[in-house]
């Protein structure tokens, strides 16, 4: 009784917790209608709440040398200065051009049959009693059996098809001691009611910005591009509040 009260009090508070916060969103929703979507204000990305500096293991430093009446320094990697991001709040633009296809089927069949018959011919004469208990004649060699036939079929298939180029200015965060920088773009495009939002962050090497300033998204290591949109549109194509609710908590 005390486990289905408990459970019960767990369901209560779930139920209650889920309709607060849809009704919270739902109230933040009305007091937007008739107006377009809120542009997110520039902030210094460390002053964001939740942001935490990169840490990645690092090789030992290296002493930096110049020698006298020279322009040159052992940790040079050009010797005429260009425009390429090089320090903290320097840009640069990420190309994002993902041309992603994926087509896998699988097909399983499996079956199998077993047959069991036991039987107990000799039980220091006591078989001769199971007339007596058994209301039909019983043939003591056969007295049990068992028969299992077991058929599995399945057939998978998955065919995905993505395409993704675009680009966007991201700003340096942060130098790593090697010389790799740490780099965050956001950008935000907004269409009469809809808002079209595209964020990307990881790291990348100085050698792998070009002379144009670029860098491609498949030189940034430990890369997050994040692309999405927030408007009428896009709340069209999600199911509405009760629908998730009902997936979330029906086991079947």
């Amino acid at each position: 009784m005390k486990k289905a009260n408990r459970i019960s009090g767990l369901a209560l508070m779930l139920a209650t917790s889920t309709l607060l916060t849809a009704c919270g969103s739902t109230m933040d929703r009305l007091a937007q209608v008739g107006q377009p979507p809120e542009m997110t204000q520039i902030v210094n990305p460390h002053l964001q709440n939740g942001y935490q500096p990169v840490s990645m293991p690092m090789p030992a430093p290296k002493m930096v040398s110049k020698q006298p009446n020279s322009l040159w320094q052992s940790d040079s990697k050009t010797f005429f200065k260009d425009q390429r991001a090089t320090q903290v709040g320097d840009i640069l633009t990420v190309l994002v051009d993902i041309e992603d296809e994926a087509d896998i089927e699988n097909k399983t069949q499996r079956s199998r049959n077993s047959k069991e018959g036991v039987g107990i011919d000799n039980m220091l004469g006591f078989e001769t009693a199971l007339d007596q208990v058994l209301p039909t004649d019983v043939d003591n060699a056969n007295l049990v059996g068992f028969d299992s036939n077991t058929t599995t079929k399945g057939d998978g298939k998955i065919e995905r098809e993505e395409s993704v180029k675009l680009r966007l200015a991201a700003v340096v965060t942060q130098l790593l001691p090697n010389g790799n920088m740490v780099i965050q773009g956001n950008q935000e495009v907004r269409v009469n009611f809809e808002k079209r939002i595209l964020n990307v962050t990881g790291i990348i090497r100085p050698q792998d910005i070009s002379i144009d300033n670029t860098v491609t998204y498949d030189q940034i290591a430990e890369a997050r591009i994040v692309y999405g949109g927030e408007g009428h549109v896009t709340d069209l194509q999600q199911p509405r509040y009760g629908q998730q609710v009902y997936d979330i908590l029906m086991p079947f």
